[in-house]
């Protein structure tokens, strides 16, 4: 985690706790005696979003005390490297203007007082916005993303910028240029990618609702192998203008949470939609589609062990679960999947190094990038490689290809009836840091990490569905492993509804163990002023 000023731990809690003592003064505009009694640190990091906006919008606990007890779990959690830049003092302002707002009877959004961490690829204004890449370590937008705006507008506070893959290109984050995020599950492994910080923070209670981005997988990989509850909506439904692009046909903003009615909470906030949670789905009433043939094949014999007890539990409690095959499914994504990635990378990333006048060419954003991310996008935008992807290959994909997938899974979701396919999330639990570099080997098959973390979420964003991902159990190990439900395109609060009917279900993960204040980074992450 990187702080602006290199405070000591002990100055660190020391001036957060004074910051927070006289913002509460100034919020109640009287003697602190006449505030709420001071909550433990741990008993108010376990709150959920919807519960503690209830909380601080009834004035039971204060938005400068709910947002100390976070920036505290962020230090204690510190050696998960979680965040790029993190201001305490920023944070604590910001929570002292909310209480001051209601204090004054003023009109409270449905985020009120919520410390929300943001992954470093979502521009803010009084942030920098650094994609995880050293050319962009001192850009500063000149405002926010519509996303953030409109979680601001909601009461919203922006707790941190998170770490991440650099660009968001990777299924790890182990980020060569600000060093690997840890999972909190087991700090030896990888958090998952490119959301790798948000998921790393909401896992690790430093606050209950976080803002990650996927293009294919960055949301839900990271909520998958973090153990907490993650959604891609349907493309197109959260803004992503003033977000660092790949593709604009596949990039989608979401939440990371650790339950889905935060989910709800978040979507309704964005959207407008109503933030409470709808009225409860019986699972007994509930189809579920499942696709052997292409999500079930060649997992890790422990996920699917745990994929097999956790759709056990849902068909005991009602659902149905409807075999069936797409055996057009993996032609379509080898047409497509990374083609598009291929030819969009250049012209998105131009247009955004353009529009906010971040005085960085791409070729200058490339040439300072980290080895391993070099080595991902030069071959994609080089003419003559078998990654480079000419106009007219990438326009029949847009105009065939492309609409051809779609159709199919209207096809295959009018003639079954189910609400959404489930399947596990991932082929494997979580990697060793260190690992993306090497082939792994599943059920005797060996094949990149890439493939293992990417094959199976892959469909669904190539194809703007909306993909849940909740939390279905751990390994013997300790390992979070993940179910995700795909729904057709437009079913957002279906999905989320069939959410909460399904958590309810198969339950929460324990949290992970005590974080540990030894420092755990690897010798590749360098401080603040070392950083490029």
């Amino acid at each position: 985690m990187a702080f602006d000023d290199p405070l000591s731990r002990r100055r660190f809690l020391g001036g957060v706790a004074a910051s927070a003592a006289s913002g509460w003064v100034r919020a109640g505009g009287g003697a602190a005696a006449s505030a709420p009694g001071p909550k433990a640190t741990d008993e108010l990091t376990r709150l959920s979003a919807v519960e503690a906006v209830a909380l601080i919008s009834r004035g039971e606990i204060s938005a400068v005390e709910y947002a100390r007890a976070l920036l505290e779990q962020c230090e204690a959690g510190a050696s998960l490297n979680a965040f790029i830049t993190l201001r305490p003092e920023q944070v604590l302002a910001a929570a002292s203007e909310c209480d001051r707002r209601r204090q004054a009877g003023e009109r409270l959004g449905p985020l009120h007082g919520l410390p929300i961490p943001v992954k470093d690829s979502v521009n803010t204004r009084d942030l920098p916005t650094t994609a995880g890449t050293p050319a962009l370590r001192h850009f500063q937008p000149r405002e926010d993303a519509p996303l953030v705006g409109a979680l601001r507008k909601a009461g919203a506070i922006v707790l941190g910028k998170t770490n991440l893959h650099e660009l968001s290109y990777g299924y790890t984050s182990n980020n060569h240029a600000y060093g690997a995020i840890h999972n909190p599950y087991d700090p030896s492994r990888v958090p998952g990618g490119s959301s790798g910080g948000t998921g790393a923070a909401i896992a690790a209670r430093m606050a209950p609702l976080g803002v990650a981005e996927d293009t294919e997988g960055s949301i839900r990989v990271p909520a998958a192998l973090c153990g907490i509850a993650g959604f891609r909506p349907t493309t197109g439904r959260y803004p992503t203008h003033g977000c660092v692009p790949i593709s604009p046909l596949f990039d989608q903003v979401g939440p990371h949470a650790r339950s889905v009615a935060d989910l709800l909470l978040f979507d309704g906030a964005v959207t407008g939609s109503p933030t409470s949670a709808p009225a409860p789905v019986s699972l007994s009433k509930v189809r579920l589609g499942v696709i052997r043939p292409f999500w079930f094949s060649g997992l890790d014999s422990e996920v699917e062990e745990v994929t097999t007890a956790a759709l056990d539990k849902l068909r005991r409690a009602g659902a149905e679960l409807v075999e069936g095959d797409l055996p057009q499914l993996p032609h379509f994504i080898e047409l497509i999947t990374d083609p598009v990635q291929n030819h969009d990378v250049m012209p998105s990333l131009t247009r955004y190094l353009a529009e906010y006048h971040t005085g960085i060419s791409f070729e200058e954003l490339l040439a300072q990038a980290s080895p391993d991310v070099q080595r991902m996008i030069r071959p994609a935008i080089t003419p003559g490689t078998h990654d480079f992807v000419p106009d007219a290959q990438y326009e029949e994909i847009v105009r065939v290809h492309l609409p051809g997938l779609r159709t199919m899974y209207q096809e295959y979701f009018a003639r079954s009836g189910v609400a959404a396919i489930v399947f596990p999330a991932t082929i494997l639990p979580a990697p060793r840091i260190g690992e993306e570099d090497m082939e792994v080997e599943v059920r005797g098959r060996r094949m990149p990490l890439d493939e293992a973390m990417a094959r199976n979420i892959a469909p669904g964003s190539t194809a703007g569905l909306p993909g849940l991902v909740l939390p279905a159990g751990l390994t013997p190990s300790g390992l979070p492993v993940a179910l995700e439900f795909d729904g057709p395109a437009g079913s957002d609060r279906s999905v989320l509804a069939l959410g909460l009917a399904v958590e309810a279900v198969l339950g929460k993960l324990p949290p992970p163990r005590a974080l540990s204040r030894v420092s755990l980074q690897p010798k590749a992450a360098r401080t603040e002023a070392e950083r490029p």
